[in-house]
């Protein structure tokens, strides 16, 4: 019972970032219907960039206190991610809209691997070590679990962030435009929404949320380096995909769902396996889901709502 409210916790915390990611991609497809496999990349280009924050900070303020460190650091990322999700759009992909889906498709990766090699000239390939900024210390609420005040922070932040996220695409102005613009680009320009400007500012916004993924991602592993954001981008999309691909609740739901399975799976592989296979093979659980997913419900757990358009 130990091992099994352990690897719940864990799950819980991973299925969070997963879950903060695959938003992007869902906001994106939503209004675009685009995969936007670039979104990972972001993730990387915020962990380093609070990483130099942090370093020049060490260098000009080394009496700043780490919450502070911590909060400029977020608050250099955020701009430098949402900066480059909107070059992205703006350079990348406005031109084709109207192209055929491949054409997107392929520019997306192609944007995914000049974005790591643009970060291996600047970082270098090695592998930096991410300050601790916030305890790491292990609680144990419950005898035999163990969970840190990292940990802690990273599903509060996710919730608070998700939350905000649902208010605002639900309750403002600029929600009911890019639910507008889901719809219906046509139509939804007719009716006075700018279509450019709601589709940029998704992108800025899924990028940002990237950003802050991964501060919470380098700070829970102490890593970050230029490749980081691959394989969490890549099960970003399977957690889409698994709650429902352009369902801002299903990126949540498949976030958490596809974290405690994998966490789930990587405490008991041996067993299942008959000790064929170890904890190192986690990453297989992602990618069966997704197949699975793909060939039994396609529109995944919560589906993609859908109306008749005018």
């Amino acid at each position: 019972m130990d091992i099994l409210l352990q690897q719940i916790v864990n799950g819980l915390v991973v299925g969070s970032v997963y879950a903060l990611i695959a938003l992007g991609y869902t906001m994106v497809y939503g209004i675009l219907g685009l995969i936007n496999f670039a979104h990972g990349e972001v993730l990387m280009i915020g962990a380093l960039t609070a990483l130099q924050t942090l370093g020049v900070l060490e260098r000009i303020a080394p009496d700043l206190g780490p919450l502070a460190q911590l909060a400029i650091a977020l608050g250099v990322a955020v701009p430098v991610c949402m900066t480059l999700g909107f070059l992205m759009e703006r350079l990348a992909y406005r031109r084709l809209r109207n192209a055929p889906r491949l054409a997107p498709l392929i520019t997306a990766i192609g944007v995914s691997f000049l974005l790591q090699t643009v970060a291996m000239i600047l970082w270098g390939r090695n592998y930096h070590t991410f300050p601790q900024l916030i305890p790491t210390t292990p609680l144990e609420p419950v005898s035999g679990v163990f969970i840190t005040p990292v940990q802690i922070t990273i599903v509060v932040v996710s919730a608070l962030m998700m939350a905000g996220l649902l208010v605002l695409v639900n309750r403002t102005r600029l929600g009911r435009a890019m639910r507008a613009t889901a719809e219906n680009h046509r139509v939804a320009s007719l009716m006075g929404v700018d279509v450019n400007a709601i589709i940029g500012a998704t992108f800025v916004i899924g990028a940002g949320l990237a950003a802050v993924a991964g501060v919470m991602f380098a700070s829970n592993y102490g890593i970050a380096h230029y490749a980081m954001g691959f394989l969490p981008g890549l099960k970003a999309f399977t957690a889409a995909v698994l709650g429902g691909i352009g369902n801002l609740g299903g990126a949540m739901l498949g976030g958490i769902v596809l974290g405690l399975v994998e966490s789930l799976g990587a405490g008991y592989i041996e067993h299942l396996s008959f000790g064929f296979l170890n904890s190192s093979y986690q990453d297989i659980f992602a990618f069966i889901i997704l197949g699975l997913v793909l060939i039994f419900r396609p529109t995944g757990l919560l589906g993609e709502r859908v109306s008749d358009r005018a």
